[in-house]
């Protein structure tokens, strides 16, 4: 039988290699929309995790996860001869930048080299994780072919980029539009027919996989551009004695031309702060340097230093030393609502606090303990007691779960970075003071 009728009766066995925050729940959709998915992993523990029905991602959906197990739709394992028995591979792992901000495509490569040794013809292979344009066909292609396959015949390759975002109540893996783009029109008709049997979405085509791997860069450049944008304004507004946050309000009642972005301590997550540096690094290549995504870059990563030099100014002018202080930071996060502290700005704060040898407590509903730089940390309860002891109240990441008003109500100063006492602040004017 051929793989497109596979594809299309759902007799099509799905492999999906990487377990992650985009692995686990495109596995699990796949699981759900009738297919027979196997996942791949490294890490034993979250293998033996999805094998027990036992789920560690938010967006997942805990009851589903122990049904699609129990009904033997989803297993995994750490054995990757098992690639053998896939008919469809989704490349769905970590692609991070190294210290000097450059692509590490070594998760890519070792992925698709398992693939390589071990596929069948008339197999379909997509990459998900986000990289720069020209991935797919220069670095993953000549490894697919060096076994002889060729490419829109004995195999099909497409990129089709992963649009996740942690804590969306309303956009999930299911019902976000896809895009793919395959390297010959008969690879993008597979994995095109394959997503559009999982999701509730449209499945946007493009003419190429640069086209689609471009596409998830410019989402994100876009993104880290306009928030660099707002967090210059707001260091601006606040030399000019400006609320940026009434500002911006303001000008969101705009309705056309004005999209709203807002300041905060830096930017974190797998996307924003990464992505758009794997097309800084690609256009090299072409001898032309991105300006604007590059300079975006510097100004979001002053943000946790501006935020310490701001709180070292606050409590200066409250008679108080940062060093020896004690600091009160809330939300470890890097954004609200979650327990995901990949590229958290909160971190960075932290990590400056402490160099300035401020003792620093940490109150986050999402993390109770998390590793920093080799260094373990518990986070505490939100206690009447510790905001009374605290010098200041950092507000790092804005969680709905954390009461504001208890916070200003006990605490001798506020400092929130992220507007998250809005409908208080009026009530506690010498206390709050906004980024």
């Amino acid at each position: 039988m051929a793989l497109l009728e596979k594809i299309q009766n759902k007799s099509a066995k799905i492999g999906v290699i990487g377990l992650g925050y985009v692995g686990l729940p495109l596995a699990v959709e796949k699981a759900k929309a009738g297919y027979t998915v196997l996942g791949f992993d490294i890490q034993e523990e979250k293998v033996d995790k999805v094998n027990k029905g036992i789920n560690y991602i938010g967006d997942v959906v805990t009851s589903e996860l122990e049904d699609i197990v129990r009904d033997g739709k989803l297993s995994a394992t750490t054995d990757y001869d098992r690639i053998r028995e896939c008919d469809a591979i989704m490349i769905c792992v970590p692609t991070p930048l190294n210290k000097y901000k450059q692509p590490d495509l070594s998760f890519v490569i070792n992925s698709t080299n398992e693939v390589a040794k071990r596929m069948k013809k008339d197999t379909l292979i997509v990459l998900e994780s986000t990289t720069y344009p020209g991935t797919t066909e220069e670095v993953m292609l000549p490894i697919l072919e060096q076994n002889g396959y060729k490419v829109g015949e004995d195999f099909f390759l497409a990129f089709s980029p992963e649009r996740v975002d942690p804590g969306n109540l309303v956009y999930k893996t299911k019902n976000t539009p896809k895009v793919v783009g395959g390297v010959t029109e008969k690879c993008t008709m597979h994995a095109k027919s394959l997503y559009e049997r999982v999701l509730n979405a449209e499945v946007f085509t493009v003419s190429s996989p640069k086209e689609a791997e471009m596409s998830k860069i410019l989402e994100n450049s876009f993104r880290i551009v306009n928030i660099a944008f707002i967090n210059e304004m707001a260091i601006l507004a606040k030399k000019m004695n400006i609320n940026i946050w009434q500002v911006i309000d303001a000008a969101a009642t705009k309705p056309f031309g004005f999209m709203p972005f807002y300041p905060g301590p830096g930017v974190g997550g797998h996307c924003i702060p990464i992505d758009p540096f794997y097309l800084t690094y690609k256009a090299r290549e072409y001898d032309y340097h991105t300006r604007l995504i590059e300079l975006a870059g510097e100004i979001n990563d002053y943000m946790p230093d501006y935020v310490v030099e701001r709180l070292m100014d606050i409590l200066n002018n409250n008679k108080k030393c940062l060093n020896g202080a004690k600091i009160l930071m809330l939300g470890v996060s890097y954004k609200n609502d979650i327990d995901d502290l990949r590229e958290s700005p909160s971190l960075k704060v932290l990590e400056q606090l402490e160099s300035k040898k401020a003792n620093v407590l940490i109150h986050d509903p999402y993390v109770k303990q998390f590793k920093y730089k080799d260094h373990l940390y518990t986070t505490i309860d939100l206690t009447k007691e510790i905001l009374n002891e605290s010098d200041a109240v950092i507000i790092t990441t804005g969680h709905k779960k954390v009461d504001y008003e208890f916070v200003a109500k006990n605490a001798n100063i506020v400092f929130d970075t992220r507007n998250a006492t809005k409908h208080i602040k009026d009530k506690y004017p010498q206390k709050i003071i906004l980024i």
